[in-house]
């Protein structure tokens, strides 16, 4: 099974180690495209614009120290992906303290999605970074198109032949979009908040606990061990763990839409 989730704004204030070598990067296909995103990046960020670079990434003037940060990520320490990223979805998977056998196979089945790095495991050694998927970067354009060009050929090999549960937000669906055969077993997620609303059950999108519930249902299938061959063994799997999943109707040939339905956030 192949897990994908999305990067967190909130990261590591620092790395521990020693500096970025993408050439030890997971996906090494996609090499010479973040060696081209990772140049246009420092160098908007290192220049003299201050103002263009904020624009670019969506900053306001009180984040220049992102700037300062982004123009130092090739001489910056770095740490693995899996201590680099600390929003709500990571706080609520918890990494740090998931038992061995859960850790591995964290370590063997997650790719987080990112503006920077196209996608990286989580014991890829990282610098902290700002670029979020929605900026565009002298040179390269809109991040999102451009890795929805180079993302392909790794993602379709990253798949395998297991279930994909594609669990990225929006912004990072738009970077790689499974076709064919790999897009038949892949399961997407939608977390929905029911609540009793003048007797009558009313159901939203949430946002902010849509990240915690993701958290956490990634972690109960990573500590519960599971690993389905198929997307009805995967739903299946959610709902042995107490989940309430509901399945929306699809077109064939496009991923599998399962709601996950919450009393409680």
């Amino acid at each position: 099974m192949l897990i994908l989730l999305p990067p967190s704004e909130g990261k590591a204030e620092a790395g521990t180690g020693r500096r970025l070598d993408l050439s030890r990067l997971s996906l090494p296909e996609l090499t010479p495209a973040r060696e081209e995103v990772l140049a246009a990046l420092v160098a908007l960020c290192a220049g003299p614009d201050d103002g263009a670079a904020r624009a670019a990434l969506g900053l306001s003037e009180g984040q220049g120290g992102e700037l300062r940060r982004n123009a130092r990520l090739r001489v910056a320490a770095t740490a693995p992906a899996d201590r680099i990223y600390t929003g709500v979805l990571y706080e609520a998977l918890d990494l740090a303290s998931l038992p061995p056998a859960a850790a591995r196979l964290a370590r063997r089945s997650v790719l987080v999605s990112s503006g920077l790095w196209g996608a990286v495991r989580l014991t890829d050694r990282i610098p902290p970074y700002r670029c979020p998927v929605g900026a565009k970067l002298p040179g390269i354009g809109a991040l999102s198109a451009y890795w929805r060009r180079a993302l392909v050929p790794a993602m379709a090999a990253a798949a395998g032949r297991g279930p994909v549960l594609d669990l990225r937000s929006g912004a990072y669906v738009a970077t790689w979009a499974p076709r064919g055969e790999v897009a038949e077993r892949t399961v997407t997620v939608r977390v929905l908040h029911e609540r009793d609303v003048d007797g009558v059950p009313t159901r939203s999108v949430v946002s902010h606990f849509n990240k915690a519930t993701k958290g956490r249902l990634v972690r109960d299938l990573l500590t519960a061990g599971v690993r389905p061959r198929t997307t009805a063994a995967l739903v299946g799997a959610l709902r042995d763990l107490k989940y309430t999943v509901e399945e929306q109707p699809g077109p064939a040939g496009r991923p599998r839409q399962v709601d996950v339905v919450v009393t409680e956030l």
